[in-house]
């Protein structure tokens, strides 16, 4: 053997065997493809408290943070005032009522007399307008008699629907004046349905809107930022009307039930859009993508066993992977693990995946 023989022999029992990585051949998956949003929530309903009568406050009826339902009391502001002003103006309704009878009663006997010509014109004329002024009257006396009723009722401060309140910035003995500047009493927002909202790019609302106009709804899921573990379901509730030039972005409302009472108005909460209808579509592990600055790309065995570079166009997420829209066909042996162990056309050993593993596992 000369020594060439032997040197070449020598540097092929010197280089390392093909590193053995990881694939995945890919097949096409029937799924529905979800679109990941960050919004926050926000009331359904929800108002300031404020009296709509002066007096003393007498009663707080709730406590601090309570959930109250529509119609429940929370303030009593001293009802006396009022309830004298309400007899009094009943009874000014009672003597106008006997003035008008009086009246028709005179008006009566005029239109007799004047029809047996023992009375002027004029004696008729008058007593008919003492009825007509007798009249209007009792329509003045009954509407002092429904505006003090509707101050009383005022003194009685209910919720005006379910949810929850707030503190009570007055205590009972405090003096409450009315006016365009009226002390807030408290506040109250309805906390079995609240708003996430969340901005959406411009191709994700023409989708949302032409579906809609097929009768076919794009379903929408939300989880906590602070806390993943429930999934909460709900539906688009409306859009902004108009698109914000400067992000190309529209501002979307989903409305969601509080099925646990957790959810409160402020928290941060990720929200996912999902396509209309599932589709057929390639699907990629997030860990088997490479970022090459601003493109993605994978690494795919060819028949040579040498792994290929390939640039990838990627679509939305199915679980911890990525939609392909360009760059992979269907049978394509793509490399889930050892990127970094591997270069452009670099012989691999390639190990098909595990079916029971989980791909998260797989990491470099």
């Amino acid at each position: 053997m000369t020594n060439a023989e032997n040197q070449q022999d020598k540097a092929t029992a010197a280089a390392p065997p093909p590193p053995v990585v990881e694939v995945i051949s890919l097949t096409p998956e029937i799924v529905r493809i979800w679109t990941n949003f960050s919004g926050r929530l926000s009331a359904v309903d929800t108002a300031e408290i404020k009296p709509l009568v002066g007096g003393e406050l007498q009663q707080v009826a709730f406590d601090d943070g309570q959930l109250v339902e529509k119609n429940d009391l929370l303030f009593v502001i001293d009802p006396r005032p009022y309830q004298a002003a309400l007899r009094r103006a009943e009874a000014q309704l009672t003597s106008a009522k006997s003035r008008a009878k009086l009246a028709k009663d005179e008006l009566d006997r005029s239109q007799r007399l004047v029809k047996n010509k023992l009375v002027s014109e004029s004696v008729f004329d008058a007593a008919k307008n003492e009825y007509q002024v007798a009249t209007a009257s009792i329509n003045e006396a009954e509407s002092a008699v429904a505006q003090a009723k509707l101050d009383l009722n005022y003194c009685y401060i209910r919720a005006p629907f379910a949810g929850r309140v707030s503190r009570a910035e007055l205590t009972v003995g405090n003096i409450i004046e009315t006016s365009p500047n009226a002390p807030v009493l408290t506040t109250l927002v309805a906390n079995n349905r609240l708003y996430a909202e969340f901005d959406v790019d411009e191709q994700t609302y023409i989708k949302f809107v032409r579906n809609s106009q097929r009768d076919q709804k794009m379903p929408v899921e939300m989880t906590l930022a602070a806390d993943n573990s429930v999934i909460y379901q709900g539906e688009i509730h409306s859009f902004d009307n108009q698109l914000d030039v400067s992000s190309g972005t529209i501002r979307a409302r989903a409305i969601f039930e509080n099925t646990d009472g957790a959810l409160t108005p402020g928290m941060y909460a990720n929200v996912r859009l999902g396509a209309a209808n599932e589709q057929e579509t390639l699907l990629v592990p997030d860990l088997a993508i490479g970022t090459n600055q601003d493109k993605k790309f994978v690494y795919v065995v060819n028949a040579d066993n040498k792994a290929t570079y390939r640039e990838v166009m990627l679509g939305g997420h199915h679980n911890d992977q990525r939609l392909v829209t360009s760059g992979l066909q269907a049978g394509d042996k793509v490399v889930v693990n050892g990127l970094s162990h591997i270069r452009p056309d670099t012989l691999v050993t390639p190990k098909p995946l595990d079916d029971t593993q989980s791909v998260a596992k797989t990491a470099p």
